[in-house]
């Protein structure tokens, strides 16, 4: 059996998760509290970090690294495009979602909300989540404009980079922390790829202490 190592809110663990399940490749999910790592966690991942993916004999570590290997070996359905030109632009926005939009909103908002508490370490910062709740909205504005030319992020066909992006966003709509009213168009992209079948497993996803908003499961919301 597949394993994938996991935290339920980690946009990097959920992008992997995604990737999966949209190809439809089995895997059962072992909660990893990294921060409190165990000798056996580090042994498959030393940098301490999730997701960690036990898949066909191999230990892989690192989400888009997982991501592009499961697309190399098992291209169908095709999450990365055939030009040179659009695989860059999928991998640019990768890296704008694993990086800019993770640093700038995702682990203010998810640490302050929700690994302060589980971690056992105080009250939320303010200032962070300020920070966050301010720099999403740009973020959010940036789809508004990329998809106002294209059917999805990275051109008209459903990418990688859709996932990277519809990852961070699921976690902080559990959260509550997503302002769908800014922007009609990020609606609508949320609502299609929230729709598919690979997001049930993230939509059914419950943290112990913290029940999702009202319109995270909500297919029509």
């Amino acid at each position: 059996m597949n394993r994938l190592y996991h935290v339920p809110l980690s946009p990097f663990c959920r992008k992997v998760r995604l990737v999966l399940a949209e190809k439809k490749i089995e895997i059962e999910l072992v909660e990893e509290r990294y921060w409190e790592p165990e000798p056996d966690f580090l042994r498959r991942n030393p940098a301490g970090k999730v997701p960690v993916l036990k898949w066909q004999n191999r230990t892989l570590s690192e989400s888009q690294a997982i991501c592009e290997l499961i697309e190399e070996v098992n291209p169908n359905p095709m999450l990365m495009p055939q030009t040179p030109e659009a695989r860059y632009e999928v991998r640019r926005l990768c890296a704008w979602f694993d990086d800019k939009f993770y640093n700038e909103v995702a682990s203010k908002l998810l640490m302050e909300r929700v690994y302060r508490k589980t971690m056992g370490l105080g009250y939320p910062d303010s200032r962070n989540v300020k920070d966050g709740l301010k720099a999403i909205k740009v973020h959010i504005d940036y789809m508004h404009d990329l998809l106002e030319r294209r059917r999805w992020l990275a051109g008209d066909q459903m990418t990688l980079a859709d996932f990277a992006a519809a990852a961070p966003l699921s976690s902080l709509d559990y959260i509550s922390d997503v302002d769908w009213n800014r922007s009609a168009t990020v609606k609508d992209w949320y609502a299609k790829i929230k729709s598919r079948p690979a997001f049930r497993s993230i939509l059914a996803d419950q943290v112990p202490g913290m029940a999702p908003s009202r319109q995270y499961a909500n297919l029509d919301f």
